[in-house]
């Protein structure tokens, strides 16, 4: 679940495996994008208005063993290495023109890891793709 505020980031929150009905799972992640990322204050009612909400469903991920594996604009990643574990959702990397090497490494900052430590052969790299719902036209 991903909030943006006219145009800005407000709050990004989800689950990467399905643990109940999506109806439900949509409901969850929107209160908690709205009120629990830590990147942001909760949103207030007078944003309400000017907030557009993005639900994006994701398939299940699979390895990506080789940077070339990985289509920007089609794949997002998940990159995991002992506690850390960081995901960013296949629109992220268009919308900065990255390459697979840099959306790797943003992952990895993502997690709390050096940028490159997608690199480290103790890293779990995945990819996977998503549907993406709306409220407004890409």
């Amino acid at each position: 679940m991903t909030l943006h505020c006219r145009g800005e980031l407000r709050g990004c929150i989800g689950q990467t495996e399905a643990r109940g009905p999506l109806w439900r799972c949509v409901r969850e992640m929107a209160i908690s994008a709205a009120t629990q990322d830590p990147r942001f204050a909760p949103v207030t009612e007078a944003e309400l208005s000017d907030v557009d909400i993005e639900v994006s469903v994701l398939s299940a991920p699979e390895p990506v063993h080789d940077a070339t594996e990985i289509e920007i604009g089609r794949h997002g990643l998940i990159v995991t290495r002992d506690f850390y574990r960081g995901l960013l959702l296949p629109q992220v990397a268009p919308r900065y023109d990255w390459t697979p090497e840099e959306f790797l490494e943003h992952t990895c900052v993502k997690a709390g890891l050096p940028k490159s430590a997608w690199k480290d052969p103790k890293a779990r790299i995945e990819r996977f793709e998503a549907r993406i719902f709306s409220e407004k036209s890409a």
